[in-house]
């Protein structure tokens, strides 16, 4: 019995190491694709569900994700080639496109389709009216980053100056806003999720409105790269963008809880109610798009968004720094 043990064991021995060999080449065969996003935010739900329901590997990529707080940090750290793409606002491309860059910054594919801040109160507000602002002390976001700008559009489309009706604070990091709002800086603020739902559970703030809504259509945050790395790994790109594809789709046919449930190992210290709840509230005003594609209109709105704040340099022409045909080929297949 002793002797059929060691025979069949010796047997089995080269189907152990050639299943493990295999095991590890398939391991070893992951493209490595450094991600850079601006924070960290249910607002970006598609990518971690593509992280977390494996839809990155299935393409055979390893996705080495790191947040960069702030617009400016995304950008410095995907031109000094820290990142392979970058998880930013538009008008970052258009920044570096006015400094005259010979590797243009190019938008390849569009995660939200909305601005994802909410206006946060320190009081509780149960008739809610914009022109309650007047005469606040709002403290807002980086002058020249999207959250301000939009921010901006808002407040002036509701008739008021953001620099002479109401008292304007810019000069807090962006990581650090949420932090002084609750140590009592601020009457108003623009918070993303899940802070303002946070914020509203502990007492901190109420949210009292929606820049998304207020906004529009806008290519809030979009995956860039520099020309060069999307003409020689194209077909990394395109892997990409397949992967985060099948999220949105996912994401579009869950409800929110089960999409919290996946996500959640991004936000440990939140609650599973708080993320199925932030989830729900941008699922509602269109923040997730479902097909990955930057379109004319909305890089036009962008434009006039900057323009209203006095922070577009010049006008770009659509095509110079938006490729959109690995998305559209991604998706019609």
């Amino acid at each position: 019995m002793k002797r059929w043990l060691r025979v069949s064991f010796s047997l089995l021995v080269p189907f152990i190491l050639l299943f493990s060999l295999g095991a590890c080449s398939k391991k070893e065969g992951l493209k490595t694709v450094r991600v850079a996003e601006v924070t960290r935010s249910v607002f970006y739900t598609p990518q971690y569900v593509a992280i977390q329901k494996g839809f990155f590997k299935d393409e055979g990529l390893k996705i080495d994700l790191k947040t960069t707080a702030g617009g400016d940090k995304t950008m410095t750290t995907l031109l000094s080639d820290g990142a392979d793409i970058a998880l930013v606002g538009s008008e970052t491309s258009i920044y570096v496109h006015a400094q005259g860059s010979d590797d243009p910054v190019i938008n390849f594919a569009q995660l939200t389709r909305t601005d994802g801040t909410f206006l946060v109160s320190r009081k509780k507000i149960d008739n809610f009216s914009w022109d309650q602002l007047k005469g606040s002390t709002f403290l807002g976001q980086r002058k020249g980053g999207m959250p301000q700008m939009v921010g901006e559009f808002v407040l002036k489309k509701h008739g008021i100056d953001p620099h002479k009706d109401l008292k304007l604070i810019q000069n807090i990091d962006y990581a650090n806003i949420a932090n002084a709002f609750a140590s009592g800086t601020g009457d108003f603020v623009q918070l993303f999720e899940p802070t303002a739902s946070v914020f509203e559970k502990e007492g901190k703030g109420y949210i009292v409105a929606s820049f998304g809504k207020e906004s529009g259509n806008v290519p809030y945050t979009d995956y860039m790269a520099k020309q060069s790395y999307i003409k020689e790994h194209k077909d990394t790109i395109e892997k990409f963008v397949r992967a985060l594809y099948k999220a949105e789709k996912w994401v579009k046919d869950h409800d929110s809880k089960q999409v919290a449930k996946v996500v959640q190992p991004f936000f440990e210290d939140t609650d599973i109610d708080i993320l199925a709840s932030s989830i729900e509230r941008y699922r509602n005003q269109g923040s997730f798009g479902t097909d990955l594609v930057l379109n004319e209109d909305g890089w036009n709105n962008l434009q006039n968004i900057m323009s209203e704040a006095g922070e577009l340099p010049k006008r770009v022409d659509y095509k110079t720094l938006v490729n959109t045909s690995i998305t559209k080929n991604v998706i019609n297949k």
